[in-house]
């Protein structure tokens, strides 16, 4: 268990393009690094199959979004294609002054939005190995029709372009080397010595 009285709280971002592997990279260094916190997101697109809610998201409406966004309640908040996310701040700055590391899974949008008020959060970017698997991984996800999907290739595309302003980039060609690098990173980033209090 990593000791938290002599360093300060870290900020993990990994961000990437829909489909890339976030979500499945994120569950898996929780396996790995089970005293890293993970704030969940607030969404008003309705639930995959798949996802539950308070693990993967907070599903709300868009009504009860939009009031959320008036009491500034969110870090970060964006419209990514076509739905509302959001990231609540109290857990985040809580987790943080406790000396615990956190981790956020966003959108670039969102990451960006971070960065300017957490200048010295550590931003990583999950890329595809080439355009082609990407575009293969949406199709087999099979989660939305061929509008919405097109819509996201086009989105990604812009995405890609945010990956310079990142401090590290891991391309998920294997999960299983995408993940070491993710642990390589966050292990590292802890043991810097300018991350422990003077």
């Amino acid at each position: 268990m990593l000791d938290t009285r002599f360093r300060r709280g870290l900020l993990f971002v990994i961000s990437g393009p829909s489909g890339v592997g976030k979500g499945t990279l994120r569950e898996k260094v929780f396996d790995i690094l089970p005293d890293l916190k993970y704030s969940v997101s607030v969404n008003t697109r309705p639930p995959r199959k798949d996802e539950i809610e308070g693990q993967d998201y907070y599903f709300v409406t868009v009504d009860e979004f939009k009031k959320r966004i008036e009491e500034n309640i969110f870090v970060e908040w964006a419209i990514v294609h076509g739905d509302y996310k959001g990231t609540p701040i109290k857990f985040l700055v809580e987790e943080l002054q406790k000396g615990r590391d956190v981790l956020l899974e966003l959108d670039v949008q969102g990451a960006m939005q971070v960065k300017k008020k957490f200048p010295d959060g550590i931003f990583i970017f999950i890329a595809p190995p080439t355009w082609k698997d990407l575009e293969d991984r949406l199709r087999k996800r099979n989660t939305e029709g061929e509008k919405a999907l097109e819509k996201r290739l086009k989105d990604a595309r812009v995405e890609m372009e945010y990956k310079k302003n990142y401090n590290y980039l891991v391309v998920n060609d294997n999960i299983k080397t995408a993940l070491k690098k993710l642990e390589s990173i966050i292990i590292g980033e802890r043991c810097k010595i300018a991350n422990y209090k003077k």
